[in-house]
């Protein structure tokens, strides 16, 4: 086994972020019972801010970021896994509080891991990634409630971003008639191919909603937060529901409580960095069904570890 590697490091001096390309040896690697040759990684919203030195998301210096990962074991102390078993990583604080995946080895704990759905690449988990992640478990979320296809349309969102496109996507594939909020009306094309069926523009939803506006949605996928989640909330269905997982918009939510006592609408919160292994499991294998490669393979592209400071 070949004990020099490369990884992007984050170092921070008198207040400054800095980042390099350095050769490190796995005797550098933070403790850990599974060691990993790392395939692919994605470049998430909080990679760029951590890269740019931006949002205080590292807790501590150095650091390698990247909040996911995909790669092949090299050698596991750990019974649940062996050597080269593929295997793939999100959150848990990896890319913030410990060293992530922008780097061709990594030393990981066990518990963080699941395995590789069969039928998946490591490339395409990371086309999925953390952000595809969390657009399945939202699905999940909309379908533990009831919210079916003939009910009615579902608006999503945030939808020219990652976990709004894939949950563009993935409603469309399972038969839902789905909305795209977006302020970037270049991309509506985009958002139709992926399967929307109409397009809202995401200034028709900035504005300010009284407490009940006109019943629209049976069921909504949420990555802003703020005023666009308030004016949603009032325009839900009887009976309804939000999957909330951003505040792009704003972590403050002014509204009241109408829409819930009087259209019985639920809203749920999906949360991804720690959600338990198995449900973890089951959304990944979901999405190696479920998510059409073609589609997927319209959102993303392959950068080197060179590139990812000019990226980011």
């Amino acid at each position: 086994m070949i004990d020099k590697f490369k990884a992007l490091v984050l170092t921070q001096e008198q207040g400054k972020i800095e980042h390099h390309i350095q050769q490190l040896s796995i005797d550098n690697l933070p403790e850990g019972d599974v060691l990993v040759a790392v395939k692919y990684s994605s470049l998430n919203y909080k990679d760029c801010l951590a890269v740019a030195g931006r949002g205080k998301i590292v807790r501590q210096y150095p650091l390698i970021p990247g909040v996911d990962l995909t790669g092949e074991v090299l050698t596991s102390e750990s019974p649940d896994f062996q050597s080269g078993d593929k295997v793939l990583l999100t959150g848990w604080g990896v890319g913030e509080r410990y060293w992530g995946g922008y780097t061709q080895k990594a030393r990981l704990k066990s518990e963080w891991l699941i395995p590789l759905p069969q039928g998946l690449s490591g490339l395409m988990a990371m086309a999925i990634g953390s952000a595809g992640l969390t657009a399945m478990l939202c699905v999940m979320a909309l379908e533990e409630q009831g919210v079916i296809p003939e009910q009615g349309t579902i608006l999503v969102t945030g939808a020219s971003g990652g976990v709004g496109g894939i949950a563009v996507a993935l409603l469309a594939e399972l038969g839902y008639r789905v909305a795209a909020v977006t302020g970037r009306r270049d991309k509506d094309d985009y958002l139709y191919r992926l399967g929307a069926t109409e397009i809202v523009d995401r200034a028709e939803l900035e504005r300010s909603a009284r407490p009940l506006e006109s019943q629209r949605w049976v069921g909504a996928v949420d990555t802003v937060g703020g005023n666009v989640l308030a004016r949603i909330l009032a325009e839900m269905n009887y009976g309804g529901t939000v999957a909330a997982t951003g505040l792009t918009g704003g972590s403050e939510l002014n509204t009241t409580v109408m829409p819930f006592i009087l259209r019985a609408i639920k809203l749920v919160g999906v949360e991804v960095t720690t959600c338990p292994v198995n449900l973890r499991k089951v959304a990944w294998e979901r999405l190696s069904r479920e998510l059409p490669v073609d589609l997927l393979e319209q959102i993303f592209k392959v950068i080197s570890l060179q590139e990812v400071p000019q990226f980011a």
